[in-house]
């Protein structure tokens, strides 16, 4: 008997893609700065199955350390002989009576409400296959049917002759099948077809032969059958995934200045009033708060960010937090570790680097502070920097609040500037600047008269 609510998940990901030119799997492929197969054991988590199995083959030690210590059988299909091979790999590890979801770990965009539907219509004797009509349907299988519209077998496109090849529905190789009858339909494989592989795609005969009943779910979305071969079809992925979360985002109320021009590579999270500019990427874990402008061309790498804040453009920010009404760029660089309080101005050309900056502080031009905590109402000055390496090991710059640092000053760490303080423009700081006081590291100014500036020589006519 087939239980209802049991349900386990093999996704195949065995094949070597050597249409990819690459030493990587081909489920290993970079999709969105992701591996393509994580997306599909994503897409399998959210059916909450009691089973993920993954069936791996080529470049195994890749995947398994990918795979290490995310709740998941791996199995190894030690000869790559066919898809209804690597399904008869995981059978041993299968529940009893479970449908058994077959998903294949280079198709990723496919959606968990579409499995859904596939899951749902399957039974106790029948098989359920997810299907799509194309307008060319060259490469793909062929669903062929009966005079009354059922199916009765798959064809693969090397095997089919012409009148097959002009049929339009295809398999999308994703299918739902009872535990109780797949053992004895996969043992039964044969390998007499063109690539000398025993397809998956033949237990459909099979089971029909047997009296099963054989139905099919067809999808309107070509995008969720996109299977990745090689980089063109990695490329249309990637855009098509653009343009899936471009949609989400409009949908929730973000202006995007060209929807075709974003880059959304995680998950992310936006308040209301958000406007982003074209060409940004933003990768990994995102929040944004109400209010946000994001300038053309930024990159914005797990981080918050709070609200009324301006991002100019070409900025790059990672791993860092920005609080409410900061205003950060243009070409400015926010690097790991970085905490920016509220209302803090980072302005063109400057790197900030694992440091907390107080509220209402200002870093305008040209600037590096790193390794450091600045205090509120801060002000430094064009081309300062705080100088936190000493060849072996990194220091620390403190600097109080209200403090000002003038101009194309180096601040040599470890040293503090206590609040108040005031550092004179070119100076070079080693010891600790007290209280209210003013620092000044100066040589003193030589004039020299009648001083000839060097000619060139050299100069060709």
């Amino acid at each position: 008997m087939l239980t209802s609510t049991a349900l386990n998940v093999v996704i195949l990901a065995a094949g070597r893609g050597t249409r990819m030119c690459s030493a990587q799997p081909k489920v290993m492929q970079k999709l969105a700065g992701r591996p393509v197969l994580q997306y599909v054991i994503q897409s399998a988590r959210t059916l909450s199955p009691a089973k993920i199995i993954v069936v791996y083959g080529y470049g195994g030690a890749q995947v398994k350390a990918f795979l290490e210590n995310q709740d998941l059988i791996l199995v190894e299909q030690p000869e790559l002989l066919g898809t209804g091979h690597a399904l008869l790999q995981a059978v041993p590890y299968l529940d009893r009576g479970a449908r058994i979801l077959v998903l294949y770990g280079d198709v990723p965009l496919i959606r968990a409400e579409t499995l859904k539907l596939l899951i749902d219509a399957c039974s106790e004797n029948k098989l359920v296959l997810l299907t799509q009509f194309m307008k060319d349907p060259h490469g793909y299988g062929r669903i062929v049917r009966d005079l009354y519209g059922s199916v009765i077998r798959i064809v693969e496109e090397k095997d089919a002759d012409e009148n097959l090849k002009e049929i339009l529905e295809i398999n999308t190789g994703f299918m739902c099948i009872p535990e109780t009858c797949l053992n004895d339909l996969l043992v039964r494989l044969e390998n007499g077809n063109a690539q000398k592989e025993y397809y998956l795609t033949d237990v459909v005969e099979l089971a029909v032969s047997d009296g099963m009943n054989v139905d099919a779910v067809s999808i309107t979305d070509s995008d969720e059958a996109l299977g990745i071969n090689d980089r063109y079809q990695l490329a249309c992925a990637e855009k098509a995934l653009r343009t899936r979360s471009a949609l989400v985002l409009l949908r929730e109320g973000v202006t995007l200045m060209d929807p075709e021009r974003i880059d959304v590579r995680g998950e992310i999270v936006c308040g209301k009033d958000v406007e982003i500019d074209v060409g940004c990427i933003f990768e990994g874990q995102i929040s944004i708060g109400n209010n946000v402008k994001v300038g053309a061309y930024s990159i914005l790498r797990d981080v918050y960010i709070g609200n009324d804040v301006k991002i100019l453009p070409y900025t790059l920010i990672e791993e860092s937090r920005i609080d409410d009404s900061c205003r950060i760029g243009p070409y400015a660089r926010i690097r790991p570790g970085t905490k920016l309080g509220r209302e803090v101005h980072i302005g063109d050309f400057v790197e900030i680097k694992n440091a907390t900056i107080g509220n209402e502080t200002k870093i305008n031009h040209m600037s590096y502070v790193g390794d450091s905590e600045v205090g509120q109402r801060v002000n430094i000055g064009a081309g300062t920097i705080t100088c936190n390496y000493d060849g072996a090991n990194k220091n620390r710059t403190v600097i109080g609040d209200d403090v000002f640092i003038g101009s194309d000053s180096q601040l040599v760490a470890p040293v503090v500037v206590e609040s108040g303080a005031t550092i004179g423009a070119g100076s070079t700081i080693t010891r600790t600047v007290a209280e209210g006081t003013l620092a000044l590291s100066r040589v003193k100014q030589t004039s020299v008269s009648n001083w000839v500036r060097p000619q060139n020589n050299n100069k060709q006519e």
